[in-house]
Order: structure tokens, then sequence, then C-alpha cells
């Protein structure tokens, strides 16, 4: 089966407002560029949006910030996005912030179609309030409900056109998990080949759990802060 789509604005059709999106990458390694791109483009606003992080002021999610298309952000760290900062202390933006182990779970459970998880992450903190706490052998758990998203946006290496992604480095992080969890799931690769020239052996993400997938283009790589010591 042929997924590919001519491009990042074909591969959003169908995002309307008020939808859920989680989106991967870790920092801004791995970041779904060209489609967070397009997003902005479309204008769709009101968004739920799922991820590590919220970018940077004038790149990648900072971007949808920017232009207030988001209502609520679910992230574990946002310490490198003035604008989300503005943002969420005048109350602009919704916050719900996440360990991110227990983001990482809840993007699986989703995956594997369980309904919540246990985990003993934020038990005793304000990460607790208004959360079922069981009891297990001695020890308190938090019930995390697994994410509801309507699309999960993932960036890739290599992807053929059945939608089989390998990721490189630190992009193989949060990428395959949302991969398994969006109800439409969309891949941007940057060498999109045909079926059968990935080894089987080293693909991540099996092309069942991607309906769209394109050669994205223009990817920028960014770091958010460069850091070398002398020689």
């Amino acid at each position: 089966m042929n997924k590919t789509v001519s491009n990042a604005e074909e591969a959003i059709r169908g995002i309307t407002d008020g939808m859920t999106l989680m989106l991967g990458g870790f920092g801004l390694c791995g970041i779904p560029e060209n489609c967070i791109t397009a997003l902005v483009k479309a204008g769709t606003k009101n968004l739920t949006c799922i991820s590590n992080n919220a970018g940077v002021d004038d790149f990648g999610l900072g971007l949808l910030l920017q232009s207030k298309q988001v209502r609520k952000m679910i992230a574990s760290y946002v310490g490198e996005n003035a604008e989300f900062e503005r943002q969420m202390l005048s109350g602009e933006l919704d916050v719900e912030l996440v360990p991110q182990g227990t983001l990482a779970t809840r993007c699986m459970a989703a995956g594997y179609g369980m309904p919540a998880i246990f985990t003993p992450a934020g038990v005793g903190t304000e990460v607790a309030i208004g959360k079922e706490v069981r009891n297990f052998n001695g020890k308190d758990y938090l019930m995390e409900m697994a994410f509801d998203a309507d699309f999960a946006i993932v960036k890739a290496w290599k992807g053929d056109t059945m939608g089989n992604l390998i990721y490189r480095d630190t992009a193989r992080n949060f990428n395959p998990l949302m991969a398994m969890a969006g109800k439409i799931t969309i891949a941007e690769v940057e060498h999109l080949v045909e079926p059968g020239e990935l080894d089987p052996n080293h693909i991540h993400t099996p092309g069942i759990y991607i309906h769209r997938i394109f050669q994205g283009s223009n990817y920028e790589k960014r770091i958010e802060q460069r850091t070398v010591r002398k020689k």
C-alpha cells in the first residue's frame, strides 16, 4: 500500500480547530519541521499539543505559540521558550506539565490500547492532585490516563512508501512511541525509498502504524544551546 502524499500541506489535511496533536522530538532534535510550518500557514487554532517540549521562540512548536494557535500544551520541559512562559503566566495558555517518563509511558499506553498506567512518579506532589492513587505491595502509585490524540506527527531519517521508518540517533526519542499512538499518524522523512530498500532489522516503526508519509525538505536541525570547551 502506497501511503505517500506530496507534501506537508497534503499530509495535515483533516487537522481542524480544537484537535489534539502529538508531535515527536526531543528539544529541537527530531521534530517534524515541515508539518509544523504547514500548520502555522493553515492557521489551525485552539490546538492541544502533546510534546516533550515547546520548542524555542522562533522555531518548532514556538512558531505555533507565537501565532496563538495552541490552547493547551502538555509537555515535560518548557524552559527554552520565553513566549510560552509569557502566555502561561498571563493565563492565555493552559499547561499540563508531565514527568518525562510518564509522558513517554502515556504515549506507549495509547499505542498498546491500554486505557491507563500506574506510576510512582508524582505521588505526593502537585502532579497527583485530582488523580486516583492505588497501593500495590505497600507502595502508592498514580493512575495516569493514556493520551487520546487525533493525529500524531513524527519525523524520521528514512522511510519507505509503506510507512516503515528508521530514526537516527537522538531523533529516536518520542517519535517511535507517538507513531503508535495517534488515530492518524503522519510521518515526514528525510529520505523516502521504495519497499525492500530498508533493512528489516533496522526498522524502528513498522508501517502498520503510519497512515501518511512524505519526503520533507530544507531541514534546519537546530540545537537549542551549543556549548563547547576550549581545546
